[in-house]
């Protein structure tokens, strides 16, 4: 489950604990950033943004806005020692393998890490990433009927090594909503702290989803980390 809270310090510094593994600091930005799309212009799949590109649009004073906003939240995961990166994202590579379980990030998946870790998400323009509660959330790896597929796939036994192999292949992280299960969304201008699958975590990851989006969607501003 996910909860609020007020102010950047706090989302820094909440403990992930008693069910929660996804914070969310709501908030309505100045700016505008559609203006900032359009002056990027057009383009394809995901393209980082650096200050001296975003600097040298000619933009009017609410696109100027709104780009001191969006390098105001890199500083900030920068000063708290993350490693932000702001993208545009015109488009994402879809999985066409055709397996049993797609592993894009359209598929309602968790971030894992060897080590304790979360993921900071802010999305400025374009639809936003979506949540899943994860007691209304199946790993596609416990379906039957897509256990047995992988298995074939697989073409061994279900021991340690069919796990690991598992692991190794990203499956282990994807789910599928169960029946009546509602989404949330992550919201705009939101800056959200979620966790990821990591050893010894108190608290299971949070199960998001970048949105389905098409040929005719806007462009997406995602700050990540």
């Amino acid at each position: 489950m996910f909860k609020s809270v007020n102010t950047f310090k706090e989302l820094l510094g909440t403990p992930f604990a008693g069910g929660v593994n996804a914070l969310c600091w709501a908030r309505a930005l100045p700016g505008d950033y559609a203006e900032v799309v359009a002056k990027l212009g057009p383009g394809e799949g995901i393209v980082a943004l650096d200050e001296e590109r975003l600097r040298g649009l000619r933009l009017e004073v609410e696109g100027a806005r709104a780009v001191d906003q969006m390098l105001e939240d890199l500083r900030l995961l920068r000063d708290a020692g993350r490693d932000p990166v702001l993208n545009i994202i015109y488009g994402y590579p879809r999985d066409e393998a055709g397996g049993p379980v797609a592993t894009d990030v359209f598929s309602f998946h968790a971030d894992s890490a060897p080590v304790e870790a979360d993921t900071w998400l802010c999305t400025y323009h374009g639809p936003a990433s979506e949540g899943l509660r994860n007691e209304q959330a199946l790993r596609k790896v416990d379906e039957p009927k897509i256990r047995a597929e992988l298995l074939k796939l697989y073409g061994g036994p279900a021991d340690a090594t069919f796990t690991e192999w598992l692991s190794e292949n990203h499956y282990d992280l994807h789910h599928a909503p169960l029946p009546g299960a509602q989404p949330y969304s992550f919201g705009q201008f939101n800056l959200w702290r979620i966790t990821c699958a990591w050893p010894g975590s108190p608290v299971p990851p949070c199960v998001h989803r970048a949105p389905a989006t098409g040929a005719d969607s806007p462009a997406r501003l995602l700050l990540i980390s």
